[in-house]
C-alpha cells in the first residue's frame, strides 16, 4: 500500500505543471491577426524605407520611446528625426521572433510585447499599445529596448553611470 501511494504521488507530481519562478519563455509564441499585421507592416515599412507606410501605422498622438533615455518622441518629432534615414533609402530592420498581444475587454485597445532581431542592435524588445480608430488599428505607443542579460547588467549600469558623469562634466 505504501509503495502504491508513493507511486501515485510521484505520478501526480510528474503530470502536474511545474511551478517555477522563471519568466515566460520567448520560444514558441507568436501572435497573429490584424494587430500583428499592423506591427509586421510597421517593421516591413522600416526595412523597405517606406516612410509614408511606416508613419501611417502610428496614431496621430503616438509616442515612440527609443533605446536612449533622451528618446521620447511624439509622432511628428520622431518623423523629423527619422526622415533623413528614410530619405537615404535605408532605415532599420527588426524581425519579430515572438509576440504576445492582449486586448482590453472592449477590444478597442491592445497591448503587446515582442522579441525582435536586428542586424544592428541584436536581440531587442518592442512593446507598446495600439488603439482602434475608426475600425483601423494604430500604434499609439512603441517602446524599443535593448535586452541586456542579467549577468551583464552590473557592467552596463556602471558604463551608463560613467557616461552620464562624463556628459555632466563636459557640460560645465
Amino acid at each position: 500500500m505504501r509503495t502504491l501511494s508513493l507511486a501515485l504521488l510521484l505520478w501526480l507530481a510528474a503530470s502536474l505543471p511545474a511551478a517555477t519562478a522563471s519568466a515566460q519563455s520567448a520560444d514558441g509564441v507568436f501572435a497573429t491577426g490584424v494587430v500583428a499585421s499592423v506591427l509586421d507592416g510597421f517593421h516591413a515599412a522600416a526595412a523597405a524605407a517606406d516612410e509614408e507606410k511606416y508613419f501611417a501605422a502610428l496614431a496621430p498622438n503616438a509616442v515612440f520611446l527609443g533605446t536612449d533615455a533622451t528618446e521620447r518622441w511624439t509622432k511628428d518629432e520622431f518623423r523629423q528625426f527619422a526622415h533623413p534615414y528614410f530619405a537615404k533609402g535605408k532605415a532599420w530592420t527588426y524581425k519579430a521572433k515572438s509576440r504576445w498581444i492582449t486586448f482590453a475587454p472592449d477590444r478597442q485597445v491592445a497591448w503587446f510585447d515582442e522579441i525582435l532581431e536586428s542586424p544592428h542592435l541584436g536581440t531587442c524588445r518592442g512593446s507598446g499599445a495600439l488603439i482602434s480608430i475608426g475600425g483601423a488599428w494604430k500604434i499609439v505607443q512603441y517602446n524599443l529596448s535593448i535586452l541586456i542579460p542579467n549577468a551583464l547588467a552590473d557592467s552596463v549600469v556602471k558604463q551608463i553611470a560613467d557616461a552620464e558623469k562624463k556628459a555632466a562634466k563636459d557640460k560645465r
